[in-house]
This record gives structure tokens, C-alpha cells and sequence, in this order.
């Protein structure tokens, strides 16, 4: 059997990138449909930027894959410590999957506190490579190993590497003169490079990135390139690793087109530029920097060439209160979050409700309350999305499900805010934020047409014959009011949070006109076209169905695959629109005797869920900072099955 990749070593020699070559010596190499590798170690290895090039080189060779980053909430945890341990799990497939996996095949554990974090999700028989020169008494006993677990024979169910990675990777760069303490911080790349090899993963994407990523310290990029390369060489020539494996691209898995590994908030910024562009709109965001949604603001600011504005305010306050000013000034306007920054933007959603403007508020979930688990995943913000606003102060509420179908949330979440002209949540959460899978990137013919027609001149004659500008005179489909763009002549109109007389926008307190005005808003947000929910149902014979919402459709969706595997029925549904939700939910669920709604929350769905049909929906749920896992799921939908 061929590898797909040459070696770094003979890439330096003038090897033809992409050319097919035995592996050096004898060694094995057997082809696997799937692989799950976490890579493990303190919060300063570098763990994070190893899996991401592990994942960009893995989505180019073609395979399918999901990924689960997780890291501590501190800047710089203490070292060596089991709150300092930063992971990076990575499924990738020969096949269509949906999830980060449950247990890793391989755990790459820089450190003791790293095995010890870790060595519980393995399953027997699995492979573990340990750094062996961080396994000093100090350190294993700062994780509370009273031996250490390389010698006692606690690891005997494991295919256990002992491999020095500091002292190869220092000896790999004598000839930079670093200092030793310098050198060591190349070890990451040394482990990057024996899994490169140890999985066939192309190099040359890596080799560029560490030039481009060091390209003012052309020696640093160097010293990294030969510890990457040193890692490779090292795994072809050992005898402790007598088997390389293959996973063969899934090009059956995907539709035709060009893809591109991409993360749920970098999906989620593409798909709010292309909105701004399809509406025709300039792009204007006002943020308050927060843990997990940062990542938008830092995107957005390097496309001012499409137009797009970004503002990072003092507070949240300031945030939202920019990006309200640039909706009534005719802009596409945007503000992300996360849960705590949406309590302090509460007052400001409802004015956004009361003045009836477009206006999407990102909310990326965390874990709560208050500061909560800032790094870690949650879906506890849907009540607080439907209800957190004083007074009757209906908002939709969009979710998407995957880290690509951020793209297409933002622009469904885009459209209804320009069509309706209302504020609109979308929940994402750190799960999808941080997880990456690949995209097919669409084609322009294939994105929605947005735009919108500004009000142009009077729109009401008053019983004298006279032309004015009504600026809650309603669409008669949408009951969208006109969006008149400041400095307009003859669109002179109020603004503020008292409330409107309908139809004129004057000040009313009149308890008749609240009445008129509370209801209107509301069917506004009760009419708004979202489609009918759609339901898996092979065989048309399944009593129970399980229902999602957001980031759960990945572990649902793995779950209910292998329930059906195994000979069960087992119907599945998933919601993207939560609020209003799609017209047929309530024919739906009441086809099935059962109805599961697992979530990452204490059952905020199934609240909803129960309340407005009177559905007798069972809970499932978890709020441990993590998403689900396809087995845990698997069995508690098999005891539903089960009654």
C-alpha cells in the first residue's frame, strides 16, 4: 500500500508534492475507515494551534471531520496543574460524521496532568503517547501520582509510546543556537509531525503556515519547521511505531463543489458579509470583546473592503447601543455575545422592539450563570433570548446546528430582521464556535436575494388631502413598518422606547393604542414565514421522535443512526426556528406516542414545548460545559424506545 505524502525530508530534497511513496523500511501500514485523536497538554504547549494544523492538513486530503477544542478559561492556568490542561480532539473519516467522537483511539499527553485529565475518556487497547521527559516526581506529584503511572502498571490496558519529546526536539535544533528553554517550545510541532506521519497527513500546508506565521523570525520559523520535521523522521525510523495508517478521503460523503475547513464563528462572520452584500447593505458591528464570540469581531475587522464597519465599544451597553444607531441609520446591524452580555443588553433588545429596527444580536452560548464556565458550552440562553426583556417584547430566535450552518443561520436570521424589521437572536454556542468541519462554499446564484426598499416619500393622505409620512403605517403580509433612513426629506419622524400611537408613531399613553400596538408586534413575530419542520422517519413506523435544537444535532443525529443500526425505529426532527417555531410542530409531535428533547440545559425547550402544545415532552438533559456524546445518547433514547 502507497502513502498519499511524501516525507518532509524529501519534500526538502525536491520531491513533487503529492507524490505517492512507500514509507522508508518495512513498517505496516494498515487503512482505517475512522480515527479520533485528542491531543493533550498545558495550557502553554501550543495544544490548540497542533490540532488546528492537524485539522487544516486533514481537511485538504479530503476526509470528513469534526472537531472539539477545549482549554482552560485562565490567559495562563498554573503550569503542569489539572485546571492548566488544554485539549484538542479531532475525528476524521473515510465517511459522513457528525461529532468530535466519544473516546479518542490516540491521546498525545504532553505532561502527567494531561494523562491524568484524560486517560479516563480511553477506551482499552487504545494508544497513548506521553512525553516522557516532563514525568519528574514534582510534577506527577503536583496531580496527585503517588508513582508514576508509566512504571505501575496502570497504563497495562494501553498501547502506551514512551517518547522524550523535549530532549529530541532540543537535540533537533542544536544547530539554531537556542536556548534550551526556546527549543522546548518547539515540541508541539515535533508531536505534530510524528502524528503527520503516523496518519499520512499532507505537510506542506504546515511547512507554509510556520513560514508565513514566523515570517519576521525567519529563525524561529526554521527551528519549528526541523522540530515538525524532526517528528516525522522520527516516527519512519523508530521501532516503537511499527504501524502508519491511511484513512481514505470521503469523497462519497460530500456533494460536489470546493470546500474548506471552517469553524462555527468564522462561518458565522462569512455568512453575515454575505448578507450585508445580498441585501445591498453596509455591514456595521458593535461588540463588547467576550469569551466565545471574540472571534467574529477579530474576523469582520479584516473586511472593511466589503463594507463592513467594526466597533468595539466600552461595554455592552455601548455595543448594542451603536449598532441600534447604525439600524436606524440604514445599515445591516450586528452585535455579538455571550450570555452575561446579553443580560447587560436587555433594555436596549426591547428598545430595538419598540422602535421596530433590524438588528441581529449573536449570542455564543456559554455555561452560566453569571461568569459560569466562560470556555466551556451550554444552551441555557434560550428562555432568556424568548423572555429576558420587560414587558411583551416577542424577538425570533434563530439556532444553527452545525459549525458550517452558521453560515446559512446568519443569513436566515439576516433575512427575517430586513423582512420583519426586528431584532433577531441567534443562539450559537462554544460547541459549534470552536468546532470546525468542512464547508462547501456556495455559489453566489445560490444565497438569497435581500434587499430592501427604503421608504421614499409620504405614505398616508389625511382626510384634508395632505401627503404625510406614517412611520408605523404596516406592510399588509409582513406588518413590517418603513424604514426611513435619517436625513431623508419629509421622513421626519420620532424615535424612542414610550410607546407609538399606530400609524402616526406619535407619543401615545392611551391604554386602547398599548393594546393595538403590543398585539401587532406580536402577530408581526407570530407571522413570520419559517419552514415547516422537517422529520426523519424512514420506515414511517417509529412511536418516539426525538427533538433538537442547535448544536445537539450532531450527537443526536450520530445516536439515532446507530439505534437504527441495531433494528430500531426511532423518528428525529430538529428545529432551527425556535421562535416563532414552524407551523406544523404541533401536527408533528402529536404523531408520536414519545417525545425526547435532549439539551444542554435544564430543559428550556421542552418548557416551551410542554406550554404550547401540551405535549407530554421528556427531558434529556446535561450541563456539564460538554457536548453530548453519541452513545450516552444512544442509550437513553433506547430506554425511551423501551418505555
Amino acid at each position: 500500500m502507497t502513502s498519499q505524502v511524501s516525507s518532509p525530508a524529501e519534500q526538502a530534497d525536491g520531491a513533487v508534492a503529492g507524490e505517492q511513496r512507500q514509507p522508508a523500511g518495512t513498517k505496516d501500514v494498515r487503512r482505517l475507515d475512522r480515527v479520533i485523536i485528542r491531543f493533550a497538554g498545558d495550557s502553554g504547549d501550543g495544544m490548540q494551534l497542533t490540532g488546528d494544523r492537524f485539522t487544516s492538513e486533514t481537511a485538504s486530503f479530503g476526509n470528513d471531520l469534526s472537531t472539539l477544542p477545549n482549554f482552560p478559561a485562565e490567559i495562563r492556568a498554573p503550569a503542569g496543574t489539572l485546571p492548566g490542561v488544554s485539549s484538542f480532539q479531532l475525528h476524521f473519516a473515510d465517511h459522513d460524521i457528525l461529532t468530535p467522537g466519544d473516546a479518542p483511539n490516540v491521546l498525545v499527553a504532553m505532561n502527567p496532568a494531561a494523562l491524568k485529565a484524560n486517560v479516563g475518556d480511553l477506551p482499552r487497547g487504545a494508544e497513548i503517547i506521553v512525553n516522557t521527559d516532563e514525568f519528574t516526581k514534582r510534577a506527577m506529584q503536583k496531580v496527585g501520582y503517588a508513582t508514576s503511572p508509566l512504571e505501575d502498571g496502570s497504563l497495562d490496558g494501553y498501547s502506551v509510546h514512551r517518547v522524550p519529546l523535549t530532549t529530541l526536539t532540543v537535540e533537533a535544533l542544536k544547530e539554531f543556537g537556542l536556548s534550551r528553554k526556546e527549543a522546548e517550545r518547539s515540541k508541539n510541532m515535533f508531536a505534530l509531525g510524528l502524528l503527520s506521519w503516523m496518519y499520512h497527513r499532507p505537510t506542506e500546508g504546515t511547512e507554509r503556515f510556520l513560514r508565513a506565521k514566523f515570517g519576521r523570525k525567519p529563525d524561529i520559523a526554521a527551528a519549528n519547521i526541523a522540530a515538525f520535521r524532526a517528528g516525522w523522521n522520527f516516527g519512519e525510523t523508530t521501532e516503537d511505531f511499527a504501524v502508519s495508517y491511511e484513512v481514505a478521503p470521503a469523497a462519497a460523503a460530500f456533494p460536489p463543489g470546493v470546500y474548506r475547513n471552517i469553524s462555527g464563528n468564522l462561518a458565522l462572520a462569512y455568512g453575515l458579509i454575505a448578507a450585508s452584500r445580498q441585501a445591498d447593505l453596509p455591514l456595521f458591528l458593535g461588540s463588547y470583546p467576550i469569551t466565545p464570540a471574540s472571534d467574529i469581531l477579530h474576523e469582520l475587522s479584516r473586511h472593511k473592503n466589503f463594507g463592513v464597519r467594526t466597533f468595539q465599544a466600552e461595554d455592552e451597553i455601548a455595543g448594542i447601543g451603536a449598532a441600534l444607531g447604525a439600524a436606524f441609520g440604514g445599515s445591516l446591524a450586528v452585535t455579538t455575545t455571550s450570555g452575561p452580555g446579553v443580560a447587560l443588553k436587555s433594555e436596549t433588545v426591547g428598545l430595538a422592539v419598540s422602535l421596530e429596527l433590524p438588528l441581529l444580536i449573536v449570542d455564543i452560548q456559554r455555561g452560566g450563570p453569571s461568569t459560569g464556565l466562560p470556555t466551556k458550552t451550554e444552551q441555557a440562553d434560550l428562555l432568556q433570548a424568548m423572555y429576558g426583556r420587560n414587558g411583551e417584547a416577542p424577538v425570533p430566535v434563530v439556532a444553527p446546528r452545525t459549525p458550517a450552518d452558521c453560515f446559512d443561520a446568519a443569513i436566515e436570521a439576516a433575512r427575517i430582521a430586513l423582512t420583519y424589521r426586528t431584532p433577531v437572536f441567534l443562539l450559537s454556542d462554544g460547541y459549534l464556535a470552536n468546532g470546525s468541519e468542512p464547508w462547501r462554499i456556495p455559489d453566489l446564484d445560490e444565497l438569497p436575494d435581500l434587499r430592501v426598499q427604503f421608504a421614499q416619500g409620504p405614505n398616508h393622505t389625511l382626510d384634508d388631502g395632505t401627503d404625510v409620512f406614517w412611520p408605523y403605517k404596516r406592510d399588509p403580509r409582513t406588518l413590517a413598518r418603513p424604514w426611513a433612513v435619517p436625513g431623508t426629506p419629509g421622513l421626519e419622524h420620532r424615535i424612542g422606547g414610550i410607546e407609538k400611537e399606530d400609524g402616526t408613531g406619535n407619543i401615545s399613553y392611551a391604554p386602547a393604542n398599548h393594546d393595538v400596538m403590543v398585539r401587532t408586534r406580536q402577530a408581526k413575530i407570530d407571522g413570520i414565514d419559517v419552514p415547516d419542520i422537517e422529520v426523519d422517519d424512514p420506515s414511517g413506523q417509529a412511536r418516539t421522535l426525538v427533538l433538537g435544537w442547535g448544536s445537539t444535532y450532531g450527537p443526536i443525529t450520530a445516536a439515532v443512526r446507530r439505534l437504527r443500526t441495531a433494528g430500531e425505529t426511532i423518528a428525529q426532527a430538529h428545529l432551527r426556528h425556535l421562535n416563532p417555531f414552524p407551523k406544523n410542530l404541533g401536527e408533528v409531535l402529536k404523531r408520536y406516542d414519545k417525545v425526547v428533547i435532549p439539551e444542554m440545559n435544564l430543559g428550556q425547550l421542552a418548557t416551551l414545548v410542554r406550554a404550547k402544545y401540551l405535549v407530554d415532552a421528556h427531558s434529556y438533559n446535561q450541563v456539564n460545559g460538554m457536548p453530548f456524546k453519541a452513545e450516552q445518547l444512544a442509550t437513553a433514547l433506547k430506554e425511551a424506545i423501551d418505555g
